[in-house]
């Protein structure tokens, strides 16, 4: 199975050249045969890509330790549901999975569209087997995962070894996000790479209008819901798993993950501006550029070994290719943005800074200023490596403080945007559309200081996620109401039919509500609290409001680890809330260490976050660190929020029926039909 499985993938490195040499004389000769070989070729490669995954976790299932990749990240004792995990746990295994995931989007593209668009889908097909021959050349050449065990005989000769069992999977991976977490995460950087090759493809044919957006804004929401999702699980683990109290902490391997999510998240608001009024063609296209470029340079951080990190692989030569890939990529892209920018051109201006295009326009700038800041944050200790003696590391009071007002800035950009009117917004307009708002947002600033959450900018972004949500709920009852009057169906279930008719606008208040309950979340984090100490058995130790008893400890044994687990009684008052069981895992293998689980009480409130964090070396007892953290709970609840907006958003519109009186009405005479039209002009927000 691994020559078959090496055999597939050199094969689809071959189909994959000819889809790009192939592609690239299509388009020049224009010949409909070669067009459509190169596409079936373009097809192949992904199917043989399917093959060659499949077949690395056949050998990982059947425990085959001839092979390198299995010793290094399985072992028997391994469960099958990790053994899936084991495929993208090591550096050949990940970017052979970054292909399989690819390929997934690119068989989809060429089958959804192989009889639409003939004049841009060439271009399209050349892009895509562009970026599948940098990847399969890694598969293939740099980091094969098909390497077999060999030892030198006597002759000096290499002879195929197999060894009894493996080292197994890393600790901190055997945990079940990590089944779900890298999948969701590599969905989103590989899925950047379709709107990338149509932006791409629409410069260089000149493809007209704004077609190229249309085709890809669902690939782009698809994209950009898998990266959140992998983000805030990636979150989750962090909190759940390495056992220091918290969920982001501004780690290298975190920050490039956000960045290209900053980028695709500015490219999905802005390309309304173009939609609507020919705007921002420039700007949107370098938008779509950047995003798949921060991708490929997360990809590059993650696996070169030049930042540490504990979610980063061990050093490697792969960093080269990845910065010439990078290189070629931004000139291919420089060069077809110089020959082919008047095709850019705004068809609009600005009319008014008191409008909702203006408001588009500050959003992207915060997004985009956001990006830069991150990134030279992640990057310095990488450059001052290069140019001192010594690395110089920037920290997270670095990234507080500059992202916390570009954050709470956005959050109210996210508010105001729909109470504005395209083109210019009227005095009368803006009054009537921001009191309510306002005297809400305030409301939720006072209850907060009355609830002691009394830090400056935690009272100021619940201020924001109160105005923000009223905005949100002031846009569906609108909308709700008026369906409601002339279908006589309750106001909830209007706004369900508001909701499906126009499913994209009120996915997106869907999405920001999402984005309001995690910004209530982060809004937490400034009355975050601990204590820890040795502990016997027996005694407690007070932790806010809460009593932490020790009562008990024992051990457990796995089939792949063994657990010391603490028991630990959790009292409110005297009122016992529930037992807690943080546990140490010491991991079977030669190559094996220990891990945490951590054990957690949350509510809406806060969180009671409890962590066993070993034996204290002078006294031999076990060390309790507790946290009491604040509101976290919403940043998940927020997390399921923005999923439901953007699946939302996915869903077809659903086409409005015309209501009918039930009462006869009097004929109206023509002339009363102009001179009384049944339709109210009036400003719009839609």
């Amino acid at each position: 199975m691994d020559v078959f499985g090496s055999f597939t993938l050199l094969l689809a490195f071959v189909c994959a050249i000819y889809a790009l040499v192939g592609g690239i004389a299509a388009i020049v000769t224009r010949h409909p045969l070669l067009v459509k070989s190169t596409r079936q070729a373009g097809m192949a490669t992904c199917v043989l890509i399917f093959i060659a995954t499949f077949s690395l976790e056949y050998l990982l299932f059947t425990d085959n330790f001839s092979q390198a990749y299995v010793v290094s990240h399985s072992n028997r004792d391994l469960s099958a549901f990790y053994k899936v995990a084991a495929l993208w746990s090591g550096q050949e295994g990940s970017l052979l999975f970054w292909s399989f995931l690819l390929s997934v989007y690119v068989i989809s593209v060429l089958i959804a569209y192989r009889n639409k668009n003939g004049e841009l889908m060439p271009y399209v097909g050349v892009v895509l087997a562009g970026v599948q021959t940098f990847f399969l050349i890694l598969n293939n050449f740099v980091e094969s995962p098909f390497k077999t065990l060999a030892t030198v005989n006597a002759s000096g000769a290499l002879e195929p070894f197999t060894r009894m069992d493996g080292n197994g999977l890393n600790p901190l991976l055997q945990y079940p996000e990590m089944v779900i977490h890298p999948p969701n995460l590599y969905s989103g950087y590989t899925g950047f790479t379709i709107p990338f090759a149509f932006a791409l493809a629409a410069l260089l044919a000149r493809y007209p209008g704004e077609k190229w957006i249309h085709l890809t804004r669902k690939w782009t929401m698809i994209a950009w819901c898998f990266q959140s999702v992998g983000i805030l699980l990636g979150a989750h683990w962090a909190y759940a798993v390495l056992g220091w109290g918290g969920y982001w902490g501004w780690d290298p391997v975190e920050n490039a993950s956000l960045l290209p999510w900053l980028t695709g998240t500015a490219f999905l608001h802005s390309v309304m501006m173009q939609e609507k009024r020919g705007m921002m063609k420039v700007w949107n296209v370098w938008l779509v550029f950047c995003t798949f470029m921060l991708c490929i340079l997360g990809t590059f951080l993650t696996r070169s070994g030049i930042v540490s990190s504990v979610h980063a692989f061990a050093n490697s030569h792969i960093g080269p290719w990845f910065v010439a890939f990078l290189g070629v990529t931004f000139l291919v892209c420089f060069v077809a943005y110089v020959k082919n920018r008047d095709y850019l051109k705004s068809e609009n201006q600005l009319d008014s800074m008191i409008s909702r295009e203006s408001s588009f326009l500050f959003n992207n700038l915060l997004f985009l200023v956001a990006c830069i800041a991150v990134l030279s944050g992640t990057l310095f200790p990488v450059f001052t490596d290069w140019l001192t003696p010594s690395r110089i590391s920037v920290g997270p009071p670095f990234f507080n403080k500059i992202m916390i007002p570009i954050g709470l800035a956005i959050l109210f950009l996210t508010g105001v945007g729909p109470l504005l009117a395209w083109r210019k917004t009227s005095t009368d307009s803006l009054k009537r559309n921001f009191g309510w708002p306002i005297i809400v947002g305030l409301l939720c600033g006072v209850a907060a200081y009355f609830l002691a959450y009394r830090d400056t900018f935690s009272i100021i972004c619940l201020v924001l996620c109160g105005f923000v949500f009223w905005t949100i709920v002031m846009e569906f009852y609108r909308g709700a109401k008026v369906i409601s009057a002339r279908t006589g169906m309750n106001v909830l279930l209007g706004a369900h039919e508001l909701a499906m008719r126009n499913t994209r606008r009120y996915g997106g208040y869907v999405v920001h509500f999402g984005m309001v309950l995690i910004f209530i979340g982060l809004a937490g984090s400034a009355f975050n609290s601990d204590v820890q100490r040795p502990m016997n058995l027996g005694e407690s130790m007070k932790l806010g409001p809460y009593t932490l008893v020790l009562q008990s400890a024992d051990t457990k044994a796995e089939k792949n680890y063994t657990a010391q687990r603490m028991i630990v009684e959790v009292l409110k008052g005297n009122k016992q809330l529930m037992m807690l069981y943080p546990e140490k895992r010491q991991f079977q293998g030669n190559e094996q260490g220990s891990g945490t689980m951590v054990a957690i009480y949350s509510t809406l409130r806060e969180d009671v976050y409890v962590v066993f964090a070993g034996m204290d070396q002078d006294t031999n007892l076990p060390v309790i660190h507790a946290f009491l953290n604040p509101l976290v709970k919403w940043i998940w609840l927020g997390g399921v929020w923005v999923v439901m907006g953007t699946l939302l958003a996915l869903l077809p519109n659903r086409r409005a029926q015309l209501a009918t009186a039930l009462a006869p009405q009097p004929a109206a005479s023509p002339i009363v039909q102009v001179l009384n039209p049944s339709v109210t002009l009036r400003e719009g927000h839609d």
